[in-house]
């Protein structure tokens, strides 16, 4: 593993992570429904525990020189993240409002965190940074599906409010 090639990943994805942060908190300050404020704050939560673990690799990386075992054995797709499919949720956020497009470039977020850590899990040959960026990957993965399955039914609720459908 050359150091200073991970050590720019490491910043770059913390970088994500941190754009993530603060997009999730900017939309939950917006938020009136409270329901809609927890489901922000969950995302930014998890983010900030990723900015975590990354920083932690980063010190350890810089002062060891290797990646600290940090537990990443785990399937992070089987971690129970917030069901933010909730019926409830969906009808809360407006469909063509401030949540919505949160909701739009989260993805955006996700899916370049996806390929990142993906990627890096691939190249690697470190076997602690490859559990990590898996970990990592399979985590981002959870959020992606439950953010484009939230975008979908938004979607849906503006083309019926909107009588978009041919039938």
């Amino acid at each position: 593993m050359e150091k200073s090639n991970a050590l720019t990943i490491l910043k770059n994805a913390f970088l994500m992570e941190r754009k993530g942060k603060a997009l999730y908190k900017k939309a939950m300050e917006s938020a009136r429904d409270e329901a809609v404020k927890a489901f922000f704050k969950d995302l930014a939560d998890d983010e900030q525990e990723h900015m975590n673990i990354l920083e932690k690799q980063f010190k350890s990386l810089m002062s060891t020189s290797l990646f600290t075992a940090g537990g990443f054995e785990n399937d992070a797709g089987r971690v129970k993240a917030p069901d933010i499919l909730d019926e409830s949720l969906k009808h809360k956020i407006q469909a063509a409002g401030f949540e919505a497009t949160a909701i739009t470039a989260a993805i955006s977020f996700e899916e370049k965190a996806v390929k990142l850590y993906a990627e890096r899990s691939k190249e690697t040959s470190d076997p602690e940074e490859k559990k990590l960026y898996h970990w990592l990957s399979t985590w981002e993965t959870t959020h992606l599906k439950k953010l484009m399955a939230l975008e979908a039914s938004l979607m849906e609720t503006v083309w019926n409010d909107n009588h978009f459908w041919p039938f």
